[in-house]
């Protein structure tokens, strides 16, 4: 059997990031990767705000729990954004733009790691904070922010990001999560 893209192989929600900057080619690299997604119909419904300077930076920072600390130290985050009518609106509730936009974003996020990057999405935020400090409109919906950087000293994480950063990877068995050919899910997976 083949193995793995390396990038997928060694993939992790790390959080000890560095503060040092990213080149613009790289988050040019970075960017283009994420637009290079499949999407329905072409599309492509995503939306990115980059943010790198300081300031705005800032007005991220105000969005987090206390939990996503570890996120100040990222000197790039990734507002990933779409609207549902931007995309196919199927049945059964198949509203592609979020996941053409999931699509985007994890090319986004192997095109970091491929640069040398860590890179983290993270659900721990403040929509509705975001919007309001980029001006996003209402309509749109803030999916996710990734918090993008290079690998970093991990001393100032506490003992459960450390732990969780030196640990072995976590996944489900394959067998909760692949049926072949007939449905085998229980009720509660």
């Amino acid at each position: 059997m083949s193995k793995l893209i390396p990038e997928i192989e060694v993939r992790r929600a790390k959080r000890a990031l560095s503060e040092k900057k990213i080149p613009s080619e790289v988050v040019g690299r970075i960017m283009t990767a994420a637009t290079f997604a499949p999407s329905c119909f072409n599309y492509q419904s995503w939306r990115f705000l980059v943010v790198i300077n300081e300031e705005d930076l800032k007005k991220i920072h105000e969005t987090l729990p206390d939990a996503n600390y570890w996120v100040k130290k990222a000197p790039l985050v990734v507002v990933v954004t779409t609207k549902l009518n931007l995309d196919c609106q199927l049945s059964d509730r198949r509203d592609y733009a979020l996941f053409d936009s999931g699509l985007a974003t994890q090319n986004l996020v192997l095109q970091a790691v491929k640069e040398g990057l860590y890179a983290h999405p993270i659900a721990g935020f403040d929509p509705f904070k975001v919007k309001k400090n980029f001006n996003i409109p209402e309509d749109f919906i803030v999916i996710t922010l990734v918090a993008v950087g290079y690998p970093g000293d991990d001393t100032f994480l506490n003992e459960k990001h450390k732990q969780l950063e030196h640990g072995p990877r976590s996944r489900k068995p394959e067998s909760e999560v692949i049926s072949y050919n007939i449905w085998e899910f229980s009720e509660s997976n």
